[in-house]
């Protein structure tokens, strides 16, 4: 997993204490300045994303979402405060007061918005993890003037320019979709069909959660999870590809994020999880 940050880990950043490369310090965005040329890439920034205490996030709507539903943060199923979910379990309408400091454009904090429960979070096929907050999506405009990320209902295709927008570290990596992995293992976890980037986003810890953003639709396609730090064979911090005749494929150093168009099918009217609605494939408790 691209690490969520404890506490110790944390106070050493701050101590200026030597570290890994999974918990380097953060540098400067690398979102490219506006022209009138790429306007659409320029949208991309930190409106609507969320720090975390450990990871990323961002406040998502659904495209049927409405501006009166409960609003909902989305990050990974490993930054859960409750830790990691083991292998085939699934967290459903679990009570949570987490908060997330909400971010501008100009990635500075607006304000603290609180979760009421964890609306669904898994390891299990995915790496996901989506709150429902006390406050609704007009709620949220209304006093912070920020709107959410929309996640976009259809699957990313290879090579698509995409933005991986960090809340935790304030920081904007640009690449592309690579490739897909069939399976992607790392410990006793399993993930499907999950978007490989190219070796541009190299992704560290903290950036767990953040939203992966198509720049010609401005919409959420992924999520960011993991990368292979160093080389080694399906072991926690190195995931490795599995295809589907069982062949591995070890890639050190390139990240990894979780498809979200597969959401899109579970969230009900009223953003409520539905994992009997049609179309809805996330796994059940």
């Amino acid at each position: 997993m691209n690490k969520p940050l404890t506490g110790a880990l944390l106070s050493l950043l701050l101590l200026g204490a030597a570290v890994g490369p999974a918990v380097a310090a953060p540098t400067a965005p690398t979102a490219a300045p506006p022209t009138a040329t790429a306007a659409t890439a320029a949208a991309v920034d930190f409106a609507g994303t969320v720090a975390l205490s450990n990871c990323s996030g961002s406040v998502v709507r659904a495209p049927g979402s409405g501006p009166n539903d409960l609003a909902l943060v989305l990050s990974n199923g490993h930054c859960l405060e409750s830790g990691f979910p083991a292998a085939g379990e699934v967290v459903k309408d679990r009570p949570s007061s987490r908060s997330f400091s909400l971010l501008n454009s100009a990635g500075s904090k607006v304000g603290t918005l609180r979760a009421s429960k964890v609306a669904y979070a898994t390891m299990t096929d995915t790496d996901i993890s989506i709150y429902q907050l006390t406050r609704t999506y007009a709620q949220i405009q209304s006093q912070y003037g920020i709107t959410a990320l929309t996640l976009d209902g259809a699957r990313p295709a290879q090579g698509s320019a995409i933005k991986v927008v960090s809340g935790y570290w304030k920081r904007i990596y640009s690449c592309a979709v690579d490739g897909f992995a069939y399976r992607l293992k790392e410990g006793d976890w399993t993930w499907k069909d999950s978007v490989r980037y190219t070796s541009a986003c190299n992704t560290i810890g903290g950036t767990s959660g953040s939203p992966v953003i198509d720049t010609a639709t401005g919409k959420v396609v992924a999520v960011n999870n993991t990368g292979n730090e160093d080389g080694a064979r399906c072991t926690v911090n190195n995931p490795c590809e599995v295809d589907q005749n069982g062949n591995v494929t070890v890639r050190q150093g390139i990240n990894y994020a979780q498809q979200t168009y597969i959401v899109v099918p579970c969230i009900a009217p009223g953003n409520k999880i539905d994992l009997n609605r049609p179309g809805c494939t996330l796994p059940k408790p």
